[in-house]
């Protein structure tokens, strides 16, 4: 039996746990550029959805450093919902570059369509109709109900689990424990605070009860935590071993013609769904034969270029030729120095640079 299966807290203790994390987060809580810090929301400021859900989505998968520049930019050029709508996909992957995971970017442009479409341009105030929309799971639509619209959620995200399988001692790994970390992340959510709390917690994972060198004397919560009682914080989360990413192998066909290069479009489904490339080969587990679009003097440069994705690592051997005619197929030429006004990932702009474009 799993040790955090036997800690039940009083109603005592899980009032006064939730009294002291808001008073240290009043105090400590980070200040954040779409968030509104507790005295502010007394004084009756309004957190905006459409920047909590821009946020949310920006750091799925990057640090608040990272993103929080693209959050700024995006504002700057999509101040409204209705601006995101209105915008053409391909500049909306542009301005994305950089950070990654290319489809939440389409999924922000089609959530913000139907937002506007079918919502007159105002996010739904309720989790279970939050979480309908596209690129919204559970974690956000939670995030954005509570923060937003005071519903009562439970937010989890990592920070959160961290503190949770540390506070009970969870010896199940992650990622089996999510759903164990989460029943008992529900029982300290604070019903009253909802948005207050849910950020709360989350900065109490990111400043304090960090993954390697936790600052367990400044934890409003040491006083409860079984790890921190024991001394074996940074056992915990415990994870389950990740296994080697397996490789993949591909040909890439840099086709130059009269100070342009030849890039055609990915397929909207699949991984890098709709974004701009040059053509390559399939993709697989083995060494690729060399297979050029079209016949020319082609010329390899010196090494692969090397991409790891979320569960593989690609390795690309990159040719370039001078070429006098179009590649069969669909494309089309783009000037050089115009490159980078193409929703081009980060793959591919690694190739162009192994071609010294």
């Amino acid at each position: 039996m799993h040790r955090s299966a036997l800690i039940m807290w009083s109603d005592e203790d899980i009032e006064a746990m939730r009294a002291a994390l808001l008073e240290w987060y009043d105090r400590e809580g980070r200040t954040l550029p779409w968030r509104v810090r507790p005295e502010d929301r007394a004084k009756g400021a309004k957190p905006d959805p459409y920047a909590i859900w821009l946020s949310e989505i920006m750091l799925q998968q990057t640090t608040v450093p990272h993103g929080t520049p693209y959050w700024h930019k995006f504002l700057r050029l999509y101040p409204t919902v209705d601006d995101l709508a209105a915008a053409p996909l391909d500049d909306v992957l542009i301005h994305w570059a950089g950070l990654g995971y290319y489809a939440r970017a389409r999924n922000l442009h089609k959530c913000a369509k139907i937002v506007v479409a079918n919502h007159g341009g105002r996010f739904p105030r309720t989790k279970a109709e939050l979480i309908q929309l596209p690129g919204i799971g559970d974690y956000t639509a939670s995030t954005i109900a509570a923060i937003c619209f005071d519903e009562p959620t439970t937010i989890v995200d990592g920070n959160v689990e961290r503190v949770m399988a540390r506070l009970h001692r969870v010896e199940a790994p992650l990622p089996k424990a999510k759903p164990e970390l989460k029943r008992l992340a529900t029982v300290l959510s604070d019903p009253d605070r909802p948005g207050d709390y849910g950020q709360a917690v989350m900065d109490l994972g990111a400043t304090v009860c960090t993954p390697r060198s936790p600052s367990c004397l400044l934890c409003p919560w040491k006083d409860w935590c079984r790890a921190y009682e024991a001394g074996d914080q940074t056992d915990y989360p415990k994870k389950t071993p990740k296994k080697a990413k397996p490789v993949r192998h591909g040909q890439a066909f840099v086709m130059l013609k009269d100070g342009a290069v030849w890039l055609r479009r990915r397929v909207e489904e699949g991984l890098l769904g709709g974004m701009m490339e040059v053509p390559t080969t399939d993709w697989i587990a083995s060494e690729t034969a060399f297979d050029p679009p079209i016949a020319a003097d082609w010329v390899r440069t010196a090494a692969p270029v090397r991409h790891v994705f979320t569960h593989f690592e690609l390795r690309l051997d990159v040719h370039v030729a001078h070429v006098k005619s179009d590649p069969p197929g669909e494309g089309r030429w783009v000037a050089t120095d115009a490159l980078g006004q193409e929703a081009l990932p980060s793959l591919f702009k690694k190739v162009l640079r192994a071609a010294d474009l």
